[in-house]
This record gives C-alpha cells, sequence and structure tokens, in this order.
C-alpha cells in the first residue's frame, strides 16, 4: 500500500468536476442532500473523492469500511487511515472487521463473492438500523465498461449490459457519469490523499484483466472510445426501458396467479404465439433464478409432470400450463413417528400431532381415529408414490392413489403437496382428504390413537 498526495492538475478539472457532480446531484439525485449517507471508503482514490465531494456541497456523511483481513498489514493500515480521515473531516466513522477466508470457506465461496456479500449484508444491516439512511459506493464510468465487458463475455440478455444501476434498493452509485481519469485528475488537483491497494493492479482475476489488459487497448484505439460507450450505454437503457415494458405486459397476457395453490400459472398455448419466444422466456423467468431459456424450452412441448428447479423455485409442466411456484428444497419428504405423542410441522403453516385418545373422540376431515392393534408401529408421514393404493372409507375393494387423484381432478402441484400417513404395510390416510377403512377405530377399540392435521389460515 501507498500514499498519494499531487497537486499538479488545472484548475478548470476543479471546478469542473465538482460543478458537474453537483449538479448531477440536484438533477439526478436530489434526495442525497436531505439523507445521512453511509459512505463505502475503502481508502482508494475513488472513494476518498465521492466523500470529498459529497462533503462539499454539504451532506451528512457517516464513513462505513470494510476490513476482510486479506492483505495482512495493509488491511490495518487501510483501515487506520479512513479513521484519521473521518477525524480530519469530522465525519462520524465506523469500521468492519471481517474473517472473509473462514467465510468464504463456509459458504463455499471465491474470496471477491464472499468480500461482497459480507459488504454488502453489513451494509444493509446498518440501513436496517437507522444509522444511515442508503449507502453510496464509489463505482464509476470505468467500472461500468467493465462489467458491460465482462457480461457480455459470459453470454447475458440486455439487461445485462445495461451496466451498474444508479440506484438500486438502499444503494447508490453518485459517480457512474465520472471516468476514471477524471476522479484521479480532481484528486491530483485538490491534493487529496488515499490508498494504493497494490492488489488492484494484479491480473488473476477477470475484472482486473479487463482493466489492464482490454480495455487500454480500447481506448488507444480510439480517445473517444469512453464518450461513445456512455452514449451506448444510455441507448440501450432506454431500449431495455422499451422493451421490459412489452414483456410486462404479455407477462400479464400469459400469466395469471391462482391463490389456491399458490402458484402462477403460464398459458402455454398463449407463449406459443409469443414472436419473440426466447428473448420472452428469458425476461419473464430470469428473476426467478432461470437462466436456461433452452431448458424452458423443452418443457413447454414436455408431458406432464416434467419440471425444471432454480436455487428458489420450481417450474412443472401440468397439462396445458406451466406452473411456478417457490421450491421448498429443505422441505422434508418423510417424517418417521416412533414415539407416541408426538407433533409434526408438515410444511409452513401445516402441523400434525398423533395422540392417544378416548373412545369417545370423534373423528372429521382433519382428524383420524385408528386401532393400535391393527397397525404396526412406526407411522411414516411421506409424499405419495406410483403404485400406491388404499381402501377408501365407504367404498368396497380398493383404490390406487393415481386413480384417486385423477378422479377428483388433482393438479400437478396438488399431487405433489399432498401427504401420505401410512404404517409397515399399508396407507392409512391421504391426509385431509380420503381415510382408509381397515384400521379405523370402532366401538370394540381398547386403544385409539388420534392423528389432527391443522392448518394456520383454516377458519
Amino acid at each position: 500500500m501507498s500514499f498519494k498526495s499531487q497537486s499538479h492538475a488545472s484548475s478548470v478539472i476543479k471546478l469542473n468536476m465538482l460543478q458537474q457532480f453537483s449538479q448531477h446531484i440536484s438533477n439526478n439525485l436530489s434526495f442525497l442532500k436531505n439523507k445521512t449517507i453511509g459512505v463505502a471508503i475503502s481508502g482508494g482514490v475513488d472513494s476518498v473523492v465521492l466523500a470529498y465531494l459529497l462533503n462539499q456541497i454539504g451532506c451528512k456523511l457517516v464513513f462505513l469500511h470494510c476490513n476482510f483481513k486479506l492483505r495482512e498489514t495493509e488491511s490495518e493500515k487501510d483501515a487506520n487511515f479512513v479513521r484519521s480521515l473521518a477525524e480530519k473531516w469530522e465525519v462520524g466513522c465506523f469500521v468492519k472487521d471481517f474473517k472473509t477466508k473462514a467465510y468464504a470457506e463456509q459458504k463455499k465461496l471465491s474470496i471477491q463473492l464472499a468480500a461482497r456479500e459480507l459488504r454488502y449484508n453489513w451494509f444493509f444491516e446498518n440501513v436496517a438500523s437507522g444509522l444511515v439512511d442508503l449507502v453510496v459506493t464509489a463505482h464509476h464510468l470505468d467500472d461500468q465498461l467493465e462489467t458491460f465487458l465482462i457480461n457480455m463475455s459470459r453470454g447475458t440478455g440486455l439487461g445485462g449490459l445495461t451496466g451498474i444501476p444508479k440506484v438500486n434498493d438502499y444503494i447508490v452509485r453518485p459517480l457512474l457519469v465520472f471516468s476514471k481519469q477524471q476522479i484521479l485528475a480532481y484528486a491530483e488537483n485538490e491534493g487529496l490523499v488515499w490508498c494504493e491497494d497494490q492488489s488492484n493492479s494484479e491480473t488473476k482475476y477477470l475484472r482486473n484483466q479487463f482493466r489492464h489488459l482490454v480495455i487500454p487497448s480500447l481506448k488507444e484505439t480510439n480517445p473517444k472510445f469512453l464518450d461513445n460507450f456512455k452514449n451506448t450505454l444510455d441507448h440501450l437503457n432506454q431500449s431495455n426501458q422499451v422493451a421490459q415494458f412489452y414483456f410486462s405486459e404479455k407477462v400479464k397476457a400469459y400469466s395469471f396467479f391462482c391463490e389456491i395453490d399458490q402458484v402462477i400459472k403460464w398459458d402455454i398455448a398463449q407463449i406459443n404465439k409469443e414472436p419473440f419466444l426466447e428473448t420472452f422466456l428469458f425476461e419473464a423467468f430470469k428473476s426467478y433464478g432461470f437462466t436456461s431459456v433452452k431448458d424452458i424450452q423443452n418443457l413447454l412441448i414436455a408431458q406432464s409432470g416434467k419440471f425444471v428447479l432454480s436455487d428458489s423455485h420450481k417450474l412443472l409442466k401440468d397439462r396445458d400450463y406451466l406452473l411456478l411456484y417457490f421450491n421448498r428444497t429443505k422441505e422434508q419428504n418423510a417424517y418417521v413417528v416412533t414415539v407416541i405423542p408426538s407433533v409434526l410441522e408438515l410444511s409452513k403453516g401445516s402441523n400434525l400431532s398423533v395422540e392417544y385418545t378416548s373412545a369417545e373422540a370423534k373423528s372429521n376431515k382433519n382428524v383420524l381415529l385408528i386401532d393400535e392393534a391393527k397397525i404396526e408401529l412406526p407411522l411414516t408421514v411421506r409424499k405419495w408414490q406410483e403404485g400406491d393404493y388404499f381402501y377408501p372409507e365407504g367404498m368396497l375393494g380398493k383404490k390406487k392413489l393415481s386413480k384417486y387423484f385423477k378422479d377428483e381432478k388433482y393438479s400437478m402441484l396438488q399431487k405433489e403437496q399432498t401427504w401420505i400417513l401410512c404404517d409397515q404395510n399399508q396407507v392409512l390416510w391421504i391426509i385431509g382428504k380420503r381415510k382408509d377403512r381397515r384400521a379405523l377405530a370402532n366401538a370394540k377399540t381398547q386403544k385409539n390413537i388420534k392423528i389432527t392435521v391443522s392448518y394456520e389460515n383454516e377458519d
């Protein structure tokens, strides 16, 4: 790490940068003037200039510095520099120490992703606690270009080419319209002091490869490259706004929310009429974590029951519809009752209790009374399986569960969400729906077991 303090640029740079920044805030981010602003300050030139400019126009600031403990003594020097700068400018300052390497190992993340997650989680905590109203970061126009090239190299839609958002929830980025060259020139002209992170010059990370190996060549080829990129980015953002309006209208036309199943239903016949099918599928499902358009296209023509998963959602083909719903990946698919009494939480808002009861207990659709002598413990609560059958109460003979679901016109989603109670040899209950007659308690039963299902939202 080294410290810099230089002053040889023209005073025109000073006036232009401050005037442009003040005008930019007034025209586009005027709400900052009435807020307590948390400045994400590393001690580098970008964040120091951002803090200095905000201070110059009279904003109320609090410094937020992340010490990731990744560069031994250098990390401590950065933290101390930020503390001394805050004291000099009479600004509040909070430094957070992180065990970044341990966190990365625990979460199985790269060091970069781990640091990013820790940083933004801490920023959110500061906003949620009321310490600051929002957080500003020092991303600038060159960062925009790097992000654009990274996204393009990995493959992306129009949204991925529109750059870093100026405002994203509680995060604001006031320097996006300024280049790195402008920021450096202004810092030198003002005689500002900052820290130089030597790791920024390394090229082992993809962003630094673009920064040091690719972008300089582009700028050398065309001195106006960065200005032209900024204009292109403005055009892309306008085009994206038009596209988003188009696709939002199409989403309204092709889908609807089914409150009973808590699922979004997408009409396959309508989707197949979409003239920009691949782009529509990407835009419609990306926010749910689905990135493979091909997988969704295949689902449109697949047989019922096929599905694709994202980290958060499940997209299921059910006859003429795609069903989109939150995928509770951590929910158990089976429970075993070895001790009576027991209480099970089957899913959020759904509980099952098992207890011994008297002969006078009454059954209803949510209460099953069985004869302990007619079953073999332990009991199992699970999802249905192909080949399952039961002997429905009030009927002769047996019936496959698949036939029962078909007769009751169950959707694929309803089938997936249905719980079955069994002992070691037989189905006892399609929970909350239909009972098997074989183990039901009667007047001669000596030991009754009462099984009750309850729902939070049930009247």
